[in-house]
């Protein structure tokens, strides 16, 4: 069996993450990424930034609630638990990082 990338283990929990709201929606969610932000599926990791800013529009505030489950899926794959403090601020693209450091000291 091989090791999962980093960038593997991240789309698995966005697609996880946006398929509990159903698979329409999510394959909804992924045409408009890609038709009106320009961010395909396979180049999220690549492009998180944009990837956050397109569901901030998609959703509003609401996307804040898909952005932690997102990183509680993904926190879970690497074998870490989301560390997250309710009067923290969450900014999505920092806990991205912040998992991505942590999946590669413990590649090593």
């Amino acid at each position: 069996m091989t090791k999962k990338t980093f960038d593997e283990l991240l789309l698995e929990a966005i697609d996880e993450a946006l398929a509990s709201l159903g698979e329409s929606a999510k394959q909804s969610i992924y045409f408009h990424l890609q038709n009106k932000f320009k961010v395909s599926k396979t180049e999220i990791p690549n492009h998180i930034k944009e990837f956050a800013e397109g569901l901030e529009k998609i959703f509003g505030v609401g996307a804040q609630f898909l952005e932690i489950l997102i990183m509680k899926k993904l926190y879970e794959r690497i074998g870490k638990p989301l560390e997250w403090s309710e009067d923290k601020e969450f900014i999505f693209v920092n806990y991205v990082d912040a998992a991505r450091q942590s999946f590669r000291k413990a590649s090593r």
